[in-house]
C-alpha cells in the first residue's frame, strides 16, 4: 500500500492490491481509445475514492503477477543485475505469473547492440527465460524503450492538457544559479518554479521565439508519500524536498523516471522488484502514476551486493559480470544457486538448490534488506559441488573439450579422457582447473621434489636402494606386465614388490609415489601410474603438453646422484639452523 497525504490534491491512498484496469497492448491502447477516456476510467477505479471506501480487503481482486527486468544495454550484466533478474524470475514463476524483459536503451550515446546481445545471452545462459520481450514478443510491446517514444510523447502531452506538467524555458545558466542560491541558503537544490505560474501570453511569447523548453511536473508543496515496501517495510518521503522535476528534455527525449512509469503502467506490471539504489526514484514515479490515473504496483527494493570490505561491489574487486564468470568456467546452475543465496534463504541450513527448487521455495518475504557480501571463494567452492553432481557423461564432455581446446590433448573423447576425468574430478572446482590437474599428472618434477625439505624423511629412508629395486622391476618387465593387466595387475604387483622389500603402508607407497609420479601428493597412485602408462600408449597427449613418459622417468631415475642429494639436504638443513 502507498499513501499520499497532506494536501487536498494529495489526500488519496493508493492501494496496489486494488484490481488493475484492463490494459490493451500498448500499440492499441491509445490508437483505439481516447486517452481522456482511459484516464477517466482508471482514475475512477483506482484514485478518486476515499480510503474508507476501498479498505475492505475481502472484496479485492487478485491481480495476475507480472514482473519485469529492465536492464540498460550500456555494458555487461553485473552480478547485481543478474540477481535482480533472478528474484523477478523466481517470484513470477512461483506465482504462476509472467516475467517480462524490457530493454531501457534511451541513453542513445552509451547503448549498443552488442551490449544488448550480451545481456540476452547472459540471461539465457543462466536459464532465466522471459515470457515477453526481445526475441519473444508479446501483447505489451515494443519491449525496447527506443521504440516507444511516441507513447511517451502522448502521455506527456496529456499531462500538459491536465495541467500536471508545464513548459519550462529556463536556461542552463538560470538553473545553475538556482542551485547556487539554494546551496548558500543550505536548502535542497530544487527548482523554484519560475515557469510554474506563467501566463499563457508569456508561454506563447517564448514559443513564438522558438525558445527550447522542457516539460516539468508540478509537485505539491506540502504532504508526504508513504509506501509499504515488500522488503523494507514502510518508507516515506516529504514532498517539499523534491521540487518540480523534468519529465521531457528540450530535445524531446523522455527522462528515465517518466519512461519507467509509463512502461510499467502500460505493460500492467504488478510488482516492481529492483535494486535499492532505485528507492529514491519511487517518489517521482508515484506522483506520475497518480497524475496519469494509473494504479501503483507493489514495490520491493533489494539490497546491494557488497564486496568483502562492505563497499559496493565493483571492478576493482575482480570479476563482477556474468560474462566474466562464464568465461572463467563457472556453471550457470552454480551461479544461479549462489546469487539466490545473496540476501535470501529458505529458513533451513540447505545451501544447494536447482532452479526448479528455488522456484518452489522462493518467497519475497524471506529476502533480507541488509547488504549481501559477495564471497568469490564460496562461489568457487559451490561451483565445485555442482560440478561433482553433473552426470558423468556431461562432465567428461565438458572437460574433454577443455583439454583439446587448450592444447593439452589432441582428442576430446576416448577411454583415456574417461579415466582421467574420473581420477581428477574431485580436485576440480572450475572446468579450467582440469588443465592444471592433467598437466600436473603428466609432469615429472622429480628433482624439485627430492630437493624439497618435505622429501627429507623419504630420501633418508633408503630411497636409493628402493629406487634400484624399482628400476630392476621395470627393466625385467614385471611392472609393465602388471600395468597391462590394469588395476588388478597393479595391486598384485605392489603387494609382491612390497613383500620382497619387507615394506608396507606408508614406507612402501610414499617412495613409490615419489619415484613414479615425481610428487609427494596427488590422486590415487595406482590409477595415476596406470594413466601415465596409457598416455604413452594412446598417443593422445599433445607434444607441447610437457608429458614425461614412464620410459623417460626411469631414464631420469638412473641418473640421480643419491649421495649428492643427501649431502645437499644436510647442507640446507645446517644453513636453516644457523639462520634461525
Amino acid at each position: 500500500m502507498a499513501t499520499l497525504v497532506g494536501t487536498p490534491w494529495m489526500r488519496i491512498r493508493v492501494f496496489p492490491e486494488v484490481a488493475y484496469p484492463i490494459f490493451l497492448p500498448s500499440s492499441l491502447c491509445c490508437r483505439h481509445r481516447k486517452f481522456s477516456d482511459f484516464v477517466r476510467t482508471t482514475t475512477t477505479r483506482s484514485f478518486s475514492v476515499l480510503a474508507s471506501s476501498i479498505t475492505d480487503h475481502s472484496k479485492k481482486v487478485e491481480e495476475p503477477v507480472r514482473v519485469r527486468f529492465a536492464p540498460s544495454p550500456t555494458g555487461n550484466l553485473h552480478v547485481g543485475g543478474a540477481r535482480t533478474a533472478l528474484f523477478n524470475y523466481l517470484f513470477a514463476r512461483s506465482k504462476g505469473g509472467k516475467f517480462v524483459l524490457r530493454i531501457e536503451d534511451t541513453d542513445l550515446e552509451r547503448s549498443t547492440k552488442e551490449s544488448e546481445e550480451a545481456l540476452l545471452q547472459d540471461l539465457s545462459w543462466l536459464g532465466l527465460d522471459w515470457d515477453e520481450g526481445p526475441g519473444v514478443g508479446g501483447e505489451y510491446g515494443p519491449y525496447r524503450q527506443s521504440e516507444r517514444n511516441s507513447l511517451y510523447k502522448r502521455h506527456a502531452e496529456k499531462l500538459l492538457e491536465l495541467d500536471h506538467v508545464y513548459r519550462c524555458f529556463c536556461t542552463n545558466e538560470e538553473l545553475e544559479k538556482m542551485k547556487e542560491i539554494a546551496k548558500l541558503k543550505q536548502l535542497p537544490p530544487v527548482y523554484t518554479g519560475k515557469w510554474a505560474s506563467a501566463t499563457d501570453e508569456e508561454v506563447q511569447e517564448e514559443l513564438a521565439k522558438g525558445t527550447p523548453y522542457t516539460y516539468r511536473f508540478r509537485v505539491p508543496k506540502e504532504g508526504s508519500l508513504k509506501i509499504n515496501d515488500l522488503i523494507r517495510g514502510e518508507v516515506s518521503w516529504n514532498l517539499d524536498t523534491l521540487g518540480d522535476f523534468v519529465i521531457m528534455r528540450s530535445n524531446g527525449q523522455p527522462v528515465y523516471n517518466f519512461c519507467v512509469t509509463v512502461d510499467d503502467a502500460t505493460m500492467a506490471i504488478s510488482h516492481v522488484i529492483r535494486a535499492e539504489e532505485h528507492l529514491p526514484n519511487t517518489l517521482r514515479q508515484a506522483l506520475i502514476y497518480k497524475a496519469l490515473g494509473f494504479p501503483m504496483p507493489y514495490f520491493a527494493h533489494v539490497s546491494l551486493i557488497l564486496a568483502p570490505d562492505r563497499s559496493k561491489l565493483s571492478k576493482r574487486h575482480g570479476a563482477t559480470s556474468v560474462g566474466q564468470f562464464r568465461e572463467m568456467g563457472y556453471l550457470p546452475q552454480a551461479m544461479v544457486n549462489y546469487l539466490a543465496l545473496l540476501g535470501w534463504g529458505d529458513g533451513t541450513e540447505n545451501e544447494f538448490f536447482t532452479l526448479e527448487q528455488l522456484v518452489e521455495k522462493f518467497s519475497i518475504g524471506r529476502v533480507n534488506k541488509s547488504g549481501a557480501i559477495f564471497d568469490s571463494t564460496k562461489l568457487r567452492w559451490m561451483n565445485g559441488q555442482h560440478l561433482r553432481v553433473i552426470p558423468s557423461e556431461e562432465l567428461t564432455k565438458l572437460i574433454g573439450e577443455q583439454w583439446k581446446r587448450t592444447g593439452i590433448l589432441t582428442e576430446s573423447e576416448g577411454p583415456f579422457i574417461d579415466e582421467a576425468v574420473q581420477l581428477l574430478k574431485d580436485g576440480i572446482d572450475l572446468i579450467p582447473d582440469s588443465d592444471k590437474a592433467l598437466s600436473n599428472l603428466l609432469s615429472y618434477p622429480l628433482h624439485a621434489t627430492l630437493t624439497s625439505p618435505e622429501a627429507k624423511p623419504v630420501l633418508e629412508d633408503k630411497l636409493s636402494e628402493f629406487s634400484a629395486s624399482l628400476i630392476s622391476a621395470y627393466d625385467n618387465g614385471e611392472l609393465l606386465s602388471a600395468l597391462e593387466e590394469g588395476h588388478a595387475g597393479w595391486q598384485k604387483w605392489v603387494k609382491s614388490f612390497g613383500k620382497s622389500l619387507k615394506r608396507k603402508g606408508k614406507s612402501l607407497f610414499m617412495p613409490l609415489r615419489v619415484l613414479l609420479t615425481g610428487k609427494l601428493h596427488g590422486p590415487d597412485m595406482g590409477a595415476s601410474v596406470d594413466l601415465i602408462h596409457k598416455a604413452g600408449i594412446y598417443g593422445v597427449v599433445a607434444p607441447q603438453a610437457g608429458f614425461v613418459t614412464l620410459n623417460e622417468r626411469f631414464k631420469m631415475l638412473r641418473q640421480v646422484d643419491w649421495e649428492a642429494l643427501i649431502k645437499d639436504q644436510h647442507v640446507a638443513e645446517a644453513a636453516a639452523t644457523v639462520s634461525n
